[in-house]
């Protein structure tokens, strides 16, 4: 209750009260009048009622001094609060702003070490044409082996082991490849949603820095209609954070999961390229054994026939001197029967049947045999020089096939040797630098760049 409220009210007139006289005969003027006590109290009231209100008017003053210092001072720590809040609220927003901006800086580079490995990953899948090519191209020449030589050897597994072995490594290294570009996808995927909370932040940074720089005597400040309303889509700061750190995560786990396939493609590069020259070895190994093979084959038919042809050389002497000794026998045998014969003319008792006629006859006999013996040699010669002609001709013919086939082997081998153009490391660090796709300047670029 307000102090002005306990003043005094005022005296009534005494007309307004029932007077007792002494003397009810005495006109008055019918008129207002005090009594002196009320005169008094009335003055007192009067004095009291004034000191009473200049008290309640002090009080009021100092409690309306009061509520100014204590509302400015309530109203300067609560902008003073808000601005701290608004500040802190600045160095958080910059703090994941340049968290952002770094995992964006990782991502990119991810990104562009990821890009490179697909693509040594493809030139290296092209580079596999030229071995399957050469393996491909190694079969058909040696399709063209004739008659025996057209066999299932150890060198047509090998080959049909590297035509396997390259069609394994292209679906390894198409696999890496199709992953590569899935995961390029995620890692962009992942940039995008880092670049649109990056820029959000770069919004909510800017209003911040905007509203920390205002003042209650910024030309730009207004009453708002409840600015302390529910907006929608508004969130908590842990959901805040959450998000954030959601994006970061996720950016992080790609790059992660892009680091692991780089590796498992440097790795299957590796692995591919070693399997590739093992099993080339092996294919080109198999060849020079069976090009060995076939000319260990081919110097035995040439001896074979070197030495078939000169016993065809003998055999043919020795059908000459069979001829010539059949036909020295037939003179021989002419002489002994035109003796015999003449001496059946002989007259009357001289046709004796006498030694002489025994030994004629006996000489025919024994001619006639050896004749007939010197005859079936010369069959028997004649026949054995007939199987020296056929084998000869099997050897020739066999000779015709192996020298194709030492011809096509040599061409396959030739052909080989396309394999061997590439530039092959000198030294085993090479080879690990080569296979790990290491800079050649090691961590001097880095170094440069950063300091």
């Amino acid at each position: 209750m307000s102090g002005f409220a306990s003043l005094s009210k005022p005296l009534k007139p005494q007309s307004e009260v029932t007077v007792h006289t002494l003397h009810p005969t005495l006109e008055q003027k019918p008129r207002a009048k005090y009594s002196v006590p009320d005169w008094f109290n009335h003055n007192y009231a009067i004095s009291y009622d004034a000191e009473r209100s200049r008290n309640v008017s002090h009080q009021v003053r100092q409690d309306g001094r009061r509520l100014i210092n204590e509302t400015y001072n309530e109203s300067w720590w609560n902008k003073h609060d808000n601005d701290v809040r608004i500040s802190d609220r600045l160095d958080e927003v910059d703090k994941w702003r340049k968290t952002l901006e770094y995992t964006i800086q990782d991502v990119d580079r991810e990104i562009q070490a990821i890009q490179s490995a697909k693509e040594q990953c493809e030139r290296y899948l092209e580079h596999m044409r030229s071995p399957l090519d050469i393996s491909l191209e190694n079969h058909v020449t040696r399709d063209g082996r004739k008659a025996i030589d057209n066999v299932d050897d150890e060198a047509e597994r090998e080959l049909k082991k590297e035509v396997y072995v390259i069609d394994g490594i292209k679906r390894q290294l198409h696999q890496q490849v199709q992953t590569a570009f899935d995961q390029i996808s995620r890692l962009n995927e992942a940039k995008q949603q880092l670049i649109r909370d990056l820029q959000d932040k770069h919004t909510a940074f800017a209003i911040c820095e905007e509203n920390l720089q205002l003042n209650e005597f910024s030309p730009n400040i207004s009453y708002k209609p409840d600015p302390c309303r529910p907006i929608k889509g508004q969130i908590t700061p842990e959901e805040w954070i959450a998000f954030s750190k959601y994006n970061k995560d996720r950016a992080e786990k790609e790059i992660y999961e892009s680091t692991r396939l780089r590796e498992s493609i440097f790795h299957t590069i590796g692995q591919s390229s070693a399997d590739l020259e093992s099993q080339s070895k092996a294919s080109e190994y198999a060849l020079r054994k069976r090009l060995h093979e076939l000319e260990r084959a081919l110097k035995e038919l040439e001896w074979q026939k070197k030495q078939t042809e000169e016993e065809i050389l003998s055999n043919e002497s020795d059908i000459d001197r069979l001829e010539k000794a059949i036909r020295d026998k037939e003179p021989l045998i002419k002489l002994a029967m035109s003796r015999q014969e003449n001496r059946h003319s002989r007259p009357g008792m001289d046709l004796v049947r006498d030694e002489v006629t025994y030994g004629l006859c006996d000489e025919m006999q024994q001619l006639k045999a050896e004749k007939r013996a010197l005859e079936d040699q010369l069959k028997q010669t004649k026949h054995a020089w007939n199987i020296l002609q056929q084998q000869l001709h099997r050897i020739e013919d066999e000779i015709a096939v192996k020298s194709n086939s030492v011809m096509l082997e040599q061409r396959a081998l030739e052909t080989r040797r396309r394999l061997n153009t590439e530039i092959t490391p000198n030294t085993e660090t090479d080879r690990n630098r080569q296979l790990l796709n290491m800079d050649i300047g090691g961590l001097r670029h880095v170094l440069q760049s950063i300091y």
